[in-house]
């Protein structure tokens, strides 16, 4: 199966609990959005302006969503996920060599959108996995999506078992 983004979505790693959970969803932010790279040296001013285009654009790609939005309407404890894994793809503008890793403060911005958006409490390791950055095809203008899936409490997206203690 592939998407409109190259991403197949992964299978549970454990199997889940009673009852479905939500996801994977699949959220793009807009092409062209000017993206932070770690490599960058940007004033504090510019860095602190782009963070909020990057995070208000994400919160917006969720509330364009109406699968998202049915989701988040039909979440009982008021947050879709109470655990989930977060992938993050980076599309380049170019066919370059990427590394994905260097736009984690890019990713982190969307992610706290994701909170303002209401699908997750708080984007702390004890509620999101991630974002695991991957590289995907090239895009006009450059682009970030996020792939959100539910976790069940304990379960690892790469299926691992906690080390005894």
């Amino acid at each position: 199966m592939t998407t409109l983004f190259d991403i197949t979505p992964e299978a549970p790693a454990a199997p889940a609990a009673a009852g479905p959970r939500p996801g994977p969803f699949v959220i793009a932010l807009p092409p062209g959005l000017f993206l932070l790279n770690s490599n960058q040296r940007l004033h504090h001013k510019r860095k602190a302006e782009h963070t909020a285009a990057i995070r208000s654009a994400a919160m917006e790609a969720v509330s364009e969503s109406p699968s998202l939005m049915d989701a988040l309407a039909a979440a009982k404890p008021g947050v879709l996920f109470q655990r989930a894994h977060v992938l993050g793809v980076l599309h380049p503008a170019s066919g370059r060599r990427a590394d994905p890793a260097n736009w984690y403060p890019s990713f982190k911005a969307a992610v706290d959108g994701l909170v303002d958006a209401g699908l997750f409490e708080d984007d702390d390791h004890t509620r999101v996995v991630g974002p695991d950055m991957r590289l995907g095809r090239k895009i006009k203008g450059g682009q970030i999506a996020l792939v959100v899936r539910g976790l069940e409490h304990g379960e690892d997206p790469l299926g691992y078992k906690a080390a005894a203690r």
